[in-house]
């Protein structure tokens, strides 16, 4: 794992400093004067100088870092600019930088290829970017994962199909929007099995629930669904939860939308089952963990249902 930073002092900085060292001497600065405006030591004023350090010819050829660098060189050498000052400026660059596809961000990726995955824009260091919004709800799923192995008695609630614990983006409109378990949540021999970690778009028919939910007014993000039985719609009603519940003879899409109209606040809907359609009954929840949480607290605290 490489952080952002690690990149930048090792792949940026050291040309950075170098061409800012060059065009302080430049301007008359000895090189205890480059030193101390740089806030590094006389050898390394001394190293770049004598091209002792590695360069990167991407950096060098960049014209907006050649132009910070004339402008800050300019300032500090005239007084105009404190080192406060340049520090500031050589941040703000940096940070345009690390935006998808631009200088710094390439480096990223060649240090770390599994960034290059991400599709979409993003800045590493902003925390509203596509790229880490999916990381935080791949995390809550696998929060949420990690509460239903360790849950004694899991597999005892997942339906014949498999279960699936999903959560969406806050502004998802398809699945593949949607974050769950490839090839879903199975019981093997009374033990709770999940195939693989978290991805985006391979949970079809749970995430479709949640999307329709959310189309018909709910403000959940996660589902989680469990086999249907009547004790444990009664048990999860119980503790606080409400429950809407409606037959499997209808179109998932119009029954859960009718069922979110009449129950705004719904947080479990029972599908009671018909012909060839194994009845399921989903959680909904503000996040993943917590959709796992519920049916560990509710359904498992006091042995299976």
């Amino acid at each position: 794992m490489r952080f952002a930073e690690e990149v930048v002092v090792d792949e940026f900085l050291p040309t950075f400093r170098s061409m800012l060292a060059e065009a302080l001497r430049e301007r008359g600065l000895t090189q205890s004067e480059v030193a101390e405006a740089l806030g590094i030591s006389q050898s390394a004023v001394s190293k770049y100088a004598h091209g002792e350090v590695t360069q990167r010819e991407e950096v060098l050829e960049d014209d907006r870092v050649r132009a910070l660098v004339e402008e800050v060189a300019d300032g500090l050498a005239d007084g105009t600019t404190t080192r406060v000052g340049a520090l500031a400026e050589a941040e703000v660059l940096i940070r345009q930088l690390e935006a998808r596809g631009d200088l710094i961000a390439r480096f990223h990726e060649e240090a770390m290829p599994e960034l290059a995955e991400y599709d979409g824009e993003f800045r590493i260091h902003d925390a509203e970017s596509e790229l880490m919004t999916a990381e935080r709800v791949r995390s809550s799923v696998r929060r949420g994962l990690r509460t239903l192995e360790n849950a004694s008695g899991f597999a005892g609630l997942i339906p014949a199909v498999g279960s699936n614990l999903v959560e969406c983006t806050p502004g998802a409109e398809t699945v593949d929007d949607v974050a769950g378990v490839p090839g879903r949540i199975f019981d093997v021999k009374g033990r709770t099995t999940i195939p693989g970690s978290p991805e985006f778009g391979v949970s079809e028919h749970v995430a479709s629930v949640l999307l329709a939910a959310r189309d018909a007014g709910s403000d959940a993000r996660a589902a989680l669904n469990v086999r249907y039985d009547p004790a444990i719609v009664a048990r999860l009603a119980e503790g606080g939860h409400t429950v809407v519940e409606f037959d499997g003879e209808r179109p998932i899409g119009e029954a859960i939308a009718e069922a979110i109209e009449t129950e705004p606040g719904a947080e479990v809907l029972a599908q009671t089952g018909g012909f060839g359609v194994e009845p399921i009954t989903y959680v909904l929840a503000a996040d993943a963990e917590t959709a796992a949480t519920i049916v560990r607290d509710r359904l498992l605290s006091e042995g299976e249902p």
